[in-house]
This record gives structure tokens, sequence and C-alpha cells, in this order.
């Protein structure tokens, strides 16, 4: 029986019974339940396989709630809210001390956002409490950007998967921390860099961080497939390292004519990088159920969003 559903009012009713519900965002879908339930968070961490060093993200309704999360917000952090929210970005802010330290890995900092999502919105102003919520996917696995790919993951192991269809954005937030007061990308997203320094300025990029990350995503492998994945500028050359093997092709515009590929897949064949990044994670699902020896993956332009599906492509070749 599918774990699927568009009932509302079920989901509210399990995420305050202290249950996880899988959620839809404009990113990718999240694996939900009560920031303030102890059960609720511990069963996020243990679901997923994830870390306990690593932070969650808080999902509000509202820019307006900001205040009743966090004790500080910087000039440049109000500005990007009013700019980006309801959106993919997620900000790293001091928090209240009624922040749970586990969700925050004993930080003494927030991630928080406001996804730009009808269902979720609809979700989190009808409960009385934010949601944490990580990508619905074990530790380290391709993210989820369907309800399916999470009932494939999770079947066994959560009650519910609120449908929202298919993510539009694809790739998660962008998240900003500061220093000094200053912004700082902690995780490159689906808010392009250049529309972020639109409005605050030039932003320096730290993200990488292994032991005790400042937010999600900085781990150095990640969003990986479990077939072997390689990146590459160029695509003929990697081909032959691979002749005799079962090969998986993801291309960025142009189909490639090679006997030694499998199975070939080009995310936008006009050059779209948002249609890029909408389709990127679900290619990948789609490759690795294939039973391939190996995913070539080519490299995108290293500008916008292309920038963001690199440290993806690159995160995902690692280990």
């Amino acid at each position: 029986m599918s774990i699927i559903s568009k009932d509302i009012s079920k989901a509210i009713s399990l995420l305050t019974k202290e249950q996880l519900v899988a959620i839809p965002t404009e990113t990718v879908y999240g694996l939900a339940g009560n920031i303030y339930s102890e059960k609720a968070i511990k069963a996020i961490f243990e679901t997923k396989k994830r870390p306990f060093f690593n932070p969650l993200i808080v999902h509000i309704s509202s820019a307006d709630l900001l205040s009743s999360i966090v004790d500080h917000i910087p000039e440049k952090a109000q500005l990007l809210a009013d700019a980006f929210w309801p959106g993919p970005i997620t900000l790293v802010l001091k928090k209240k001390t009624s922040i749970p330290d586990l969700i925050t890995a004993g930080k003494d900092t927030v991630a928080v956002r406001v996804p730009n999502h009808l269902t979720t919105l609809k979700l989190l102003k009808a409960l009385s409490f934010p949601l944490a919520a990580p990508s619905a996917n074990p530790f380290s696995s391709i993210s989820p950007t369907t309800a399916k790919h999470v009932e494939d993951y999770f079947k066994n192991e959560i009650k519910m998967v609120l449908d929202g269809g298919s993510c539009k954005s694809g790739i998660e937030s962008t998240i900003i921390g500061f220093e000094s007061d200053n912004p700082i990308i902690y995780r490159l997203g689906s808010t392009p860099i250049e529309a972020i320094e639109a409005i605050v300025g030039k932003i320096e990029i730290k993200n990488k961080k292994e032991v005790a990350p400042d937010a999600p995503g900085m781990l150095e492998r990640h969003y990986a497939p479990k077939t072997k994945t390689v990146l590459t500028h160029n695509v003929l050359e990697a081909l032959k390292l691979y002749k005799n093997k079962r090969v998986g092709l993801i291309t960025f515009q142009s189909a490639i004519e090679n006997s030694y590929i499998e199975v070939q897949i080009t995310l936008s064949q006009t050059g779209d990088l948002k249609e890029s990044a909408s389709k990127l994670y679900d290619v990948l699902h789609q490759l690795d159920k294939k039973n391939l020896d190996v995913i070539i993956a080519e490299k995108l332009p290293n500008y916008g969003l292309g920038k963001s599906i690199n440290d993806r492509l690159n995160r995902a070749t690692k280990g």
C-alpha cells in the first residue's frame, strides 16, 4: 500500500503526534518533524542514518516568524529574507535558547528558511510549531525530487509522503551564514550566487567542512548515487577510460554519438540551467537503477546555477 497522499489533515495529525512526514518543497522533498519534539528530531536522524553533528534546517511559514527562532537578524540577512522568501535561501543565524541543541548540532546558530511551495506553506500555517526538514533520503544518497523517490527510500519507515508533485528547483537551497554580520555562502544551491550578490554585494564561499559543519551540505561526499560517478570536462576522453563498461552519460545540452554509451540523458537541449537543475536528481535516480558500471557526467558552465549543479556532481563523485 502506498504511503503517498495529498491529505494535509492527515499530515497535520501525524506531525502533531510527533511522527515524521515527508513534505514537498520547491527544492527537494524534506523529512519533517516538530522542532520542539525530541522524539521526532531523533527519528529524523535515525531514519536518515544522518550523523548528529550535521545540523537541520528549520522551516517556517513566513519571514514574520524569524524573530521567534533567532536572536539577532543582521541587516544583510533581512535584505536577503525580503528579497528571496518564500524561496530557496536558508539563513544561518544566532538561535534563541528555545531552539533545541539537537537541531543545531550543539551550535549557537540555527538554519532557517521559508519554502516556496503552496502545499507546505499551507501545512506550516496550520501547525502550531515549525518543522525541521532535511532532505528525505538516506544520508549522502541522491536527494528526492518526487514523492515516489521518497517512497522508494522509506516506505517501511515512515507513514506518509505528502504529495506536492515534482520539485521545481530540483536542488537544495543556498545556505548563507554570517560572520561579523557579513554574509558567507556555506552551501551553493537553487539561488545563484549572482542573484545574492545583487542584493548584498560580493560574497565569500566557504562550503566545505568535514568536522562540525556549520550547515548541511558541506561534507565532501554527498548527493551520491550507489553507481560510481565521474565528473569531466572532456566526455570523449572519459569514455575511452570505460570502453568495456556499461556507461550511463549525463550531458548538459548536446547528445554525444558513441558506441560505448549504454544510456544517455541530456539535461537541457536549450542549455537552460534552471531546467538542468530541476532534472538533475531525477536523472541520477534513473541512471542509478540501470545496473551500470559508471555514470559519467559532463561539467556544466561554471556560473549561475551551473556552479551549484557542478557542486552537487562533484560531491557525488567523491569517495
